[in-house]
């Protein structure tokens, strides 16, 4: 996923918390966090399984493409744009359309389009506000401040892989590892533990 799972579930519980009491009021925050946690996962996830999907066509094509010269990362590339074409999918990496952010404004915009369906859908909580792209826009704007935090935390965290005296490559164990435990450091600095989520 192109957020950490626990990130994740940092921003759901953020989210109930800055929406209320202003936007939304509820006596179940946990169950409201619950839900949107879920929505979010869920629309991070389809481009997982498209990648993985990518992933499985392309081992079927491993003779041609050695055959060919055709490099796995173009192969990969056309074929994912194809489908998401195809599909009308919504980009999920905000690096593959030029946004600063982890995630692209567009799925930003989609989840939180999403997010107040909902919110609308659930019983354990009241909206205040009664106009939907309101409520949207609010969203829009915790989850852009939360994920302009978040990009600086991993840019911090992949200096400090890069500052060691040799070099790690990116996908290795050793640099996810390191990669994981600067990026919880570099949270922590922020106030964010996400192991207490």
């Amino acid at each position: 996923m192109l957020l950490a799972r626990e990130f994740v579930t940092y921003l759901s519980r953020q989210l109930v918390t800055k929406l209320s009491p202003g936007i939304l009021e509820t006596s179940a925050p946990d169950a409201v966090a619950e839900k949107i946690d879920e929505t979010i996962s869920a629309e991070l996830a389809v481009e997982d399984r498209l990648n993985d999907e990518v992933r499985d066509l392309l081992s079927q094509y491993s003779e041609y493409m050695r055959r060919e010269g055709v490099s796995y990362q173009e192969m990969f590339r056309r074929i994912k744009n194809t489908l998401i074409t195809q599909r009308k999918v919504i980009r999920a990496s905000g690096r593959d359309t030029g946004d600063a952010m982890k995630l692209s404004r567009d799925k930003v915009t989609d989840i939180s389009h999403k997010l107040v369906d909902t919110l609308r859908k659930m019983r354990e909580l009241r909206l205040k506000v009664k106009d939907s792209n309101t409520v949207r826009l609010e969203i829009v704007r915790i989850l852009t401040e939360l994920l302009t935090a978040e990009e600086k935390v991993d840019r911090a965290a992949r200096q400090k892989i890069r500052s060691q005296k040799r070099e790690i490559a990116e996908g290795t164990e050793e640099w996810d590892l390191l990669h994981k435990r600067y990026y919880s450091e570099e949270l922590k600095k922020l106030g964010i533990h996400l192991a207490k989520q």
